[in-house]
């Protein structure tokens, strides 16, 4: 029986849930609202349609806190009842290392050296929207699947 890779990126609107088959973008879900609105409604038809799920891939930071706990307790339970591997990358990687919305007018930036920095975005910065990429690269996630914040001192 063929088994399916999901990929969700949940941190900015629209939602995006990529069903992949041997590595290749079967079916793109785009959809605007909140995760928790969103997420158990497009997983309902996922698990109605693709019976085998092989891994669930999800975007852990950075970028909207809620959105990042929610994905990951509703991905979580998903991946333990189903016994599928939860992993996880950041959002950086479908954006084309862009800069990302972090709080009021600050955006959150990947530096060179993969260290995340919050700033004002500058006037010259281009934002990128957040893509699925026609082919799964499994090698850019890892198991280490909690939640990336990224919180700034207080």
């Amino acid at each position: 029986m063929q088994k399916f890779d999901i990929l969700v990126i949940s941190i900015a609107n629209p939602i995006l849930v990529g069903v992949y088959s041997d590595g290749k973008l079967e079916q793109e879900i785009k959809v605007e609202g909140m995760t928790s609105d969103v997420l158990p409604t497009i997983f309902d038809d996922i698990l109605t349609k693709y019976k085998q799920l092989n891994t669930i891939c999800y975007v852990n930071g950075p970028g909207s806190y809620m959105a990042i706990k929610i994905a990951y307790v509703f991905l979580k339970t998903i991946a333990i009842t189903k016994q599928i591997p939860l992993l996880a990358t950041s959002g950086f990687a479908f954006n084309n290392n862009s800069p990302i919305k972090a709080l009021g007018k600050k955006y959150f930036f990947n530096s060179l050296d993969d260290t995340i920095k919050i700033d004002f975005l500058e006037d010259k910065s281009k934002l990128e929207e957040f893509f699925l990429p026609k082919t799964l690269d499994k090698d850019i996630f890892t198991d280490e699947n909690i939640p990336s914040y990224n919180l700034p001192a207080v």
